[in-house]
């Protein structure tokens, strides 16, 4: 018989999790974060090999199916203390309510992002419904997930959690409320229900804003637990790889994993860095989270894959688990779900 719910990580005596870090604590950094990478960046035969190809675009053919992308923006649920609750905005853009608190994650708001074609579906969320914003964490610096324009619309006092390395780049633009973080580091927010505890974590990835300045900033995923322990899991951008199962050994019992599906083809370049729908459900499993919500697909068309490919690998691969089909959240923009208590 297929399985039905998520293996179980090896009965050992769980990594023992950091001590909050004090909020707005000045770091010291290493020059660049090159010895993070857990793959080689593509080199000069790689960019010729996809400037010969010419495959960083979908086909023609299949561009009718933007119009069939999913984008059912509805209103964000009520959320008091107790709640969870997630609203796709896009891309990897998410309004979590958690312990009170509202996060959002990598807020790209703008039409169109240096160097992508405008987005394909519009902002699941209007700026003005938004609450008001407790903090903002960022998975790493490229464009399409560190929108300066959004961030000027948010008041400079809002707290900003970021990868190592990038709290000069928000302090240059006035933010005051700025905490880079190192993988395992965590801090907490006062929430009304008590603590909300926001954990960094490894992703297969890397980072890059301008011609000099390839990894001299970190890159990564986020936990965030709720003060009655429910967990959620933001991936950021990320390929596949050995951290997943690293990260479930010490993050147990996580409920939800937000995982990307999209900007996985041409697989030859894109495998260490995107994990294709595939890979997210193995991602998930190896996380040992009960629910997977898909997410980095039908916003900005990245790569070369059909529009609504992703959606559905992700079903089939999904089915395949023998999981039920009711833990694959795969929300339209625009759309939210809250996360059932224990």
């Amino acid at each position: 018989m297929p399985e039905t719910v998520p293996p179980s990580h090896p009965l050992v005596e769980p990594h023992p999790l950091a001590e909050p870090r004090p909020l707005g604590e000045p770091r010291t950094w290493p020059r660049d974060f090159t010895d993070r990478l857990t793959a080689p960046l593509p080199g000069v035969r790689a960019l010729a090999r996809i400037a010969r190809e010419g495959k960083l675009r979908p086909a023609a053919e299949t561009l009718r199916q933007i119009q069939q992308l999913p984008f059912e923006p509805g209103p964000m649920p009520e959320a008091g203390p107790t709640t969870v609750a997630l609203t796709w905005a896009g891309h990897a853009s998410w309004v979590i309510r958690i312990g009170g608190l509202t996060v959002l994650t990598d807020p790209v708001w703008s039409r169109k992002i240096l160097g992508t074609p405008a987005r394909v579906t519009p902002v699941g969320v209007r700026w003005e419904d938004l609450p008001p914003v407790d903090a903002i964490v960022i998975s790493h610096n490229h464009y399409d997930h560190l929108d300066a324009p959004t961030l000027k619309r948010l008041p400079r006092d809002v707290p900003l959690l970021l990868p190592a390395g990038l709290a000069p780049w928000a302090r240059r633009r006035g933010f005051t409320q700025v905490t880079d973080l190192d993988w395992w580091e965590a801090v907490e927010l006062a929430g009304p229900a008590g603590p909300v505890r926001i954990d960094f974590v490894p992703a297969h990835h890397w980072s890059k804003r301008t011609l000099t300045d390839t990894c001299r900033s970190l890159w990564g995923g986020w936990v965030l637990t709720a003060p009655d322990g429910r967990r959620i899991h933001f991936a950021g951008d990320t390929g596949y790889g050995h951290w997943f199962e690293e990260i479930g050994r010490r993050y147990r019992d996580i409920d939800l994993a937000l995982l990307p599906i999209g900007a996985y083809d041409p697989r030859w370049m894109l495998r260490p860095v995107h994990t294709d729908p595939e890979e997210a459900v193995r991602a998930c499993q190896d996380l040992g989270a009960r629910c997977l919500a898909p997410m980095h697909w039908s916003t900005f068309l990245l790569s070369a894959e059909p529009p609504l490919e992703p959606l559905h690998r992700i079903r089939a691969a999904w089915a395949a688990t023998g999981r039920p089909r009711s833990d694959l959240w795969d929300l339209p923009v625009g759309a939210s779900r809250v996360l059932a208590e224990r």
